[in-house]
């Protein structure tokens, strides 16, 4: 990296150190140039050099990957902007199989010859790993489609709007929330473009056109006599579209006690109810220890989902393969080969869904050039399914790829990723309002917090960012200093009731990290509210003195 590029990014990182996670990819890019395109015959043709040259190489098996990532990313504090960063990283990476083992090599020098020479490297190190391989890769069977296209279904390319537009959005957020009565808030806006094209020896072809946007912000509000703070961070969801996200409509907003939207976000609304909330926080009771019934918001019950199913059903984790940042799996393959170990109540149904609209894990074809699709995992509350890829499909017996692979950057060699995984809704037609009148001492979550869980990804805790206590039914007030305590098979068992299709909304993760040298994907996990019986509560306040 040249030094003018590194001070330019390090920037960014002394600004947005709070936010732990934040990718610094590429070399800053003007606006301008970002929104300028490579023509798909030119990288065909250099995807053919890659192809051609492995193959003369005794390659048996090679795919290409071409990928220019563009990265926005708008921060403020307050009255004033901390940073504007655009960043672009374009390349190529090359994966081949040699005398029956992978190899893998990328480069960022876009002609023929680097090419070649990049193609030719991947070979020789598959041929040097073949040394100490115990059976020969075996990948599932893959039709080549020919040349085909997929875009993101986006209303408008947040790349295109001004950032005038979107300075002035932050701003405007900040503005409401210290009007509100807030003491510090910070706000961001991170956008991202994946332009990738995939080619293979099986006879793909394939461009696709990748966006996603996460709006949001963190809020404080000091009690000047006590000195204790209590925050509020946005209850937006990072998403799979466009601009058009933060363009809430009437028909978007979800009844509830605070702004919830579905598939839409207003951003300034819910500044201004953070700014209430974070002051009303100051004074709620703190919880009383015990059991309660739990009421969890999708706000919330994403990231449950997400450590409590989404990390343990990666076949890599399951087999031992794989450890980093999330440890390994209890659901081990002989409780999929029983046919009937109960991970949850019957009412629960847990699904797999690259094609998901909407949603950051959405794409038309994976990172192997296997076509995208939906698969169930939990079934009626019994384990069914993994998420499994081309080396890995011949372990659970099956004839194709469920097209969950996936880089987070051509430099990058791609490796199995947790597709978006969502807890399908009820089929009786039923509210959270519905779900809350039939709680006698409960209490109602609202937004993600503060999470442990065992590297099994069994026992666990999880907090969130509003707590209101349910009475005989109705909501009694706000609480503070609550978490819950539970282990995965009791926990999804204990789920009593499932809100119905109105109520599905969104939540998931920017910055999903994974494997050594860690890379990060971004992943969705969709539910509608629900409920959960007899769980362990308790208070997380520090007792001083």
């Amino acid at each position: 990296m040249k030094r003018r590029d590194f001070i330019y990014l390090a920037g960014l990182g002394a600004t947005a150190s709070i936010l732990p996670g934040i990718p610094l990819i590429g070399s800053p890019i003007s606006v301008e140039r970002s929104l300028e395109r490579v023509d798909v015959s030119t990288k065909k043709k250099l995807a053919d050099v890659g192809l051609n040259a492995a193959r003369a190489k005794g390659a048996t098996y090679t795919d290409v990957r071409i990928g220019r990532y563009l990265n926005q990313y708008i921060i403020t504090r307050e009255d004033r902007v901390e940073n504007i960063v655009n960043t672009e990283s374009y390349g190529m990476g090359i994966r081949v199989i040699a005398n029956g083992s992978w190899g893998f090599a990328a480069t960022d020098k876009m002609d023929n010859d680097s090419v070649s020479k990049t193609a030719e490297l991947a070979v020789a190190i598959a041929k040097e790993n073949s040394r100490l391989l115990t059976e020969p890769v075996r990948l599932a069977p893959q039709k080549g489609h020919g040349e085909v296209s997929w875009r993101a279904p986006i209303e408008k390319n947040a790349f295109e709007i001004p950032i005038k537009e979107k300075v002035d959005l932050l701003l405007s957020v900040n503005d409401a929330a210290m009007k509100g009565g807030a003491d510090f808030i910070n706000s961001y806006l991170f956008m991202v473009n994946e332009q990738k094209y995939f080619a293979s020896t099986d006879g793909s072809y394939i461009d696709q056109d990748i966006h996603r946007i996460w709006p949001t912000f963190f809020i404080t509000k000091i009690d000047s006599a006590s000195g204790k703070f209590e925050t509020r961070n946005a209850l937006s969801a990072p998403m799979g579209l466009g601009y058009e996200y933060l363009e809430a409509r009437p028909q978007d907003k979800i009844k509830g006690i605070t702004t919830l939207y579905k598939d839409r976000y207003d951003m300034l609304e819910d500044a201004k109810a953070a700014a209430a909330q974070s002051a009303e926080k100051l004074t709620a009771k703190s919880v009383e220890p015990g059991k309660y019934d739990l009421i969890l918001d999708p706000s919330h019950l994403w990231l449950t989902i997400h450590e409590s199913t989404g990390h343990p059903t990666e076949l890599d984790r399951v087999l031992g393969y794989e450890a980093n940042f999330a440890g390994t799996s209890f659901l081990t393959l002989d409780k999929w080969e029983s046919k009937k170990f109960n991970y949850g109540n019957n009412i629960v149904n847990i699904f797999a869904d690259k094609t998901q609209p909407g949603s950051l894990g959405a794409a038309g074809y994976d990172d192997e050039g296997v076509k995208c699709g939906r698969w169930d995992v939990i079934k009626g509350g019994l384990l069914v399914n993994y998420q499994a890829i081309r080396d890995q499909a011949h372990i659970l017996g099956l004839n194709e790829s469920q097209g969950c692979c996936y880089a987070d950057n051509w430099s990058s060699v791609q490796f199995q990723r947790m597709p978006n995984i969502s807890l399908m809704p009820g089929k009786e037609k039923k509210s959270i309002d519905d779900l809350i009148k039939g709680v006698e001492k409960g209490i109602y979550i609202i937004g993600d917090g503060s999470f442990s869980i065992d590297q099994q990804r069994y026992n666990f805790q999880f907090g969130g960012q509003l707590y209101y206590e349910i009475k005989n039914g109705k909501i009694a007030g706000m609480l503070k200093d609550v978490a819950y305590q539970s282990n995965t098979q009791e926990f999804w068992n204990s789920c009593a009731g499932i809100a119905d299709e109105s109520d599905y909304r969104l939540g998931g993760s920017f910055f999903d990290g994974k494997g050594q040298p860690m890379q990060t994907s971004s992943v969705s996990h969709g539910s509608s509210t629900a409920r959960f019986n007899g769980v362990n509560v308790i208070n997380t306040a520090r007792k001083l003195g």
